[in-house]
């Protein structure tokens, strides 16, 4: 029977809630920092559309993140971290390392050290992306299944107030302080997800260990092998794998060049933070719960196809925005509506990658299909500049449209053929 609105929402108060929704804050911070919140840093510095679009590769990491996440999954971390677990010993020790990047690109002075900024952007990237391998798998595995819609909805909120902290918290820094400030300050920021850490409890969920009667090949093949074979085995996988990489590409594509928009349109570092980051956030909060609420009601495939539709159509507000020029209105119009669906659209496809993953190899299967989502976001747009400088604003955004349209199609054969209720 489809649940009432009162029993859609009514799990949102489980206390397991409050831990994702900390986890997603603790996921979100770091994205920021080598994504929109460092385009902006380099497009105050002057640098051409098409070298900023090349700083989406340092987010490589994120799109092979699934290669280490085996051993995340199969071995257990250092002495003395061991007595906390599996999950929080590598999740504390992932964290330093990951406070501590931080710390070092803000050291960094772009103007004559670029190559140097994007070493540290990627260290930030491959400890966030390690983060993301055990965060992922906690939340699956402290989440009962019918839960997994509206922890998407909660984890989208956190992860949204984490780039909030790291987006429009970074600008005020910025422009108040300076980029080195704001970043140095940044890394203060990821206490909160480190003392939660400290106080919850380990998830109950046997590891894959190395025993003393058991070879090094048959531990490989438990955890290296047995979780790629295991989804492989599903019907219809290379079309689930093309769906989740195709579901966000034309807003991937879009994103990356929303902040040298609003910068050569004339808003100013506080004007973006005001409306994109904190009027943007409520949109995205409330796209986030709402589309939990939804996907709950109208079953995950018909979620996944209404929210895609939406947030494809969101990217002509873009080039009605680069028509506008400087118009506030406009600019609270588009963010409001492209993150409003970007929210919905986020939250399906976090349950639908849930949805995917054997319990047995939570961390390593949610690390290849998240790898995969996010490959739209990294490699894919990361020629969105000079897509940008080739066709104009306006038939830029016209293509992240079309391209996703693909999308889709995939998802009315999945629907057709191997549905998920």
């Amino acid at each position: 029977m489809t649940p009432s609105w009162y029993q859609s929402l009514a799990v949102y108060w489980d206390r397991r809630m409050a831990i994702v929704l900390l986890l997603g804050y603790a996921s979100g911070l770091p994205l920021a920092l080598t994504l929109g919140t460092l385009t902006l840093w380099l497009a105050d510095l002057g640098l051409e559309k098409t070298t900023i679009g090349l700083f989406g590769l340092v987010s490589l990491p994120y799109n092979l993140k699934f290669l280490w996440a085996p051993l995340l999954d199969g071995l257990s971390p250092p002495w003395p971290l061991t007595r906390l677990g599996r999950r929080r010993g590598w999740l504390l020790l992932i964290q330093l390392g990951l406070m501590a990047s931080i710390l070092a690109m803000s050291a960094v002075d772009p103007r004559g050290q670029l190559s140097l900024l994007a070493l540290t952007a990627l260290a930030v990237a491959f400890f966030s992306a390690s983060q993301d391998i055990v965060i992922d798998a906690l939340r699956v595995e402290i989440l009962e299944e019918e839960q997994f819609a509206a922890g998407a909805g909660v984890v989208v909120l956190g992860y949204r107030l984490g780039m909030l902290v790291s987006g429009a918290g970074a600008l005020y820094l910025a422009s108040f302080f300076g980029w080195a400030t704001a970043y140095a300050l940044m890394a203060v920021m990821m206490l909160p997800a480190f003392l939660l850490i400290l106080f919850m409890q380990e998830p109950k969920v046997p590891g894959v260990a190395i025993h003393h009667d058991s070879s090094l090949w048959a531990w490989l093949q438990r955890v290296v092998i047995l979780p790629f074979s295991d989804f492989l085995q599903r019907p219809g996988w290379w079309a689930m794998l093309a769906f989740i990489l195709c579901y966000k590409l034309g807003d991937a594509l879009a994103g990356l060049m929303t902040s040298p928009l609003y910068r050569e349109l004339g808003f100013t570092l506080v004007e973006i933070a005001n409306v994109t980051k904190v009027f943007g956030l409520i949109a995205t909060l409330a796209g986030g719960v709402l589309g939990g609420a939804l996907v709950a009601r109208l079953g995950l495939m018909s979620g996944l196809f209404w929210f895609g539709l939406l947030q494809m159509l969101s990217n002509l507000m873009f080039m009605l925005l680069a028509w506008a020029g400087h118009d506030m209105g406009m600019l609270m119009a588009t963010v409001a509506i492209e993150n409003l669906s970007g929210g919905m659209g986020s939250a399906a496809l976090v349950a639908y990658l849930s949805s995917l993953c054997n319990r047995s190899y939570t961390a390593t299967q949610y690390a290849l299909l998240s790898a995969i989502a996010s490959l739209a976001r990294g490699v894919l747009a990361s020629g969105s500049g000079w897509l940008a400088d080739t066709m104009g604003w306006s038939g830029f955004f016209l293509f992240t449209v079309v391209a996703s349209l693909p999308a889709l199609a995939l998802l009315l054969y999945l629907q057709r053929r191997f549905p998920i209720r």
